[in-house]
């Protein structure tokens, strides 16, 4: 590593994640998941824990080559179960109100050449068994936070003109560049960060949009937004009233749209890393909310494992707005990652809607959720849509149009 002063700004960061990213208070629960090859950063994020107060600090490890070895080789009913003892520990993070930390590096395309059916057939495992989890993060019952780290395999995707240690160092430096960690005051800075987006949701919010209507080459797509809905911008607030940052770096606003009143055409604008593999080139078909039609350049096949997932896995549950002046969109790099790639670009997710994103929806049922247009599903999967090409308009309920954006901008 020679990006200078790497050990002062690899603490700085540290310090961030558990300060601004979960918010560590006295008594907290953690969950830390990290790849072996993040172990540095992973004990500085441990150490600042437990100096702020966290009463325990879990760690979860991976490593990319393992889990492979497991996808390809493992059998057929191992893939198609979770373990008791993996359903009774979420539970018991659950009823700690744990906060969860996710610190991703892995290589975009770790799990290429893995069958297709099998990826599906964990996935939906996992899902299916973890559902409870899933459903409280996007309830917000608990805070957590989705952080990155360079690792080589990764570093070596985005930059494949540098040699190794070159392509870890520019990556480093594009973490701590889009995370405010050059900033005297990182801490301070993402309060003035957070503060700016408040303004772009507030603004949404009282405007109480329809519908969404984008136009861009390859897209014509009008998005029903449902009664209620609510726009998120940086921060969060989780079921005991604390503020968190659910990813960093972020340049979003984002809520639910109406499941069910989807129609048109959209097309992808950068890579989407799914379930170890890349997916370019998509193009989908939406009727009545659902997509009818699809395709991709390549990794079709994964894509159609995606949309098979389940019922709601063919329907939108998010859409976020990113203006393309964003940092990480002028940085010109394709990240390979959904945590930055989905920041230099509008997005929107198949799968699950988070129950946030309608007022009052974190007190409802799944089935009252459902009923006022909000996706239910046991995934959720951002992919980029936006360029400076788009243009989009709000729908007003007397049919007015609104700008939003104009070629990828703020209108």
């Amino acid at each position: 590593m020679t990006l200078p002063n790497f050990e002062e700004l690899l603490e700085k960061y540290a310090q961030l994640i558990v300060e601004i990213g979960v918010n560590v208070q006295k008594g907290h629960t953690i969950v830390l998941r990290a790849a072996v090859d993040q172990a540095p950063l992973a004990r500085l994020i441990v150490k600042k824990a437990y100096e702020l107060g966290a009463a325990e600090v879990l760690m979860q490890w991976s490593d990319d080559v393992i889990t492979k070895e497991f996808m390809l080789h493992a059998a057929d009913d191992r893939i198609a179960t979770v373990p008791q003892y993996k359903i009774e520990e979420s539970n018991d993070w659950l009823e700690k109100g744990a906060s969860r930390i996710s610190l991703v590096s892995n290589d975009p395309g770790a799990l290429a050449g893995v069958d297709g059916k099998r990826l599906a057939t964990f996935s939906k495992a996992n899902n299916a068994a973890f559902a409870p989890l899933m459903q409280a993060l996007q309830a917000n019952k608990y805070s957590w936070t989705v952080v990155a780290a360079a690792s080589p395999a990764w570093a070596k995707t985005v930059f494949p003109e540098l040699n190794e240690e070159e392509a870890v160092d520019a990556l480093w430096d594009q973490i701590f560049k889009t995370t405010r960690i050059y900033a005297d005051d990182p801490v301070q800075a993402w309060k003035e960060h957070d503060a700016n987006l408040l303004e772009k949701a507030k603004w949404l919010n009282e405007e109480q949009f329809v519908a969404l209507h984008y136009t861009a080459p390859g897209t014509d797509l009008t998005i029903g937004l449902p009664k209620g809905h609510h726009w998120e911008a940086a921060s969060s607030h989780n079921s005991r009233g604390e503020f968190f940052m659910a990813n960093m770096p972020t340049e979003e606003v984002f809520t639910a749209p109406d499941s069910r009143n989807v129609n048109g055409t959209v097309a992808s604008t950068k890579p989407l890393s799914y379930s170890g593999n890349i997916i370019e080139g998509m193009h989908f078909t939406f009727k009545d909310g659902k997509v009818v039609d699809f395709k991709a350049d390549k990794g079709q096949d994964v894509l159609a494992e995606l949309l098979a997932t389940d019922e709601g896995a063919k329907h939108l549950g998010e859409v976020a707005l990113v203006p393309d002046p964003s940092p990480i969109s002028q940085s010109g790099i394709i990240f390979f990652n959904t945590l930055f790639d989905e920041n230099a670009s509008n997005h929107l997710a198949f799968g699950s809607a988070y129950a946030f994103s309608l007022e009052g929806g974190t007190e409802m049922t799944e089935e009252e959720l459902a009923a006022a247009g909000l996706n239910r599903s046991t995934t959720h999967v951002d992919f980029m849509v936006g360029s400076d090409k788009m243009n989009i308009d709000g729908i007003k309920a007397d049919g007015s149009h609104v700008p939003v954006f104009r070629n990828g901008d703020w209108a």
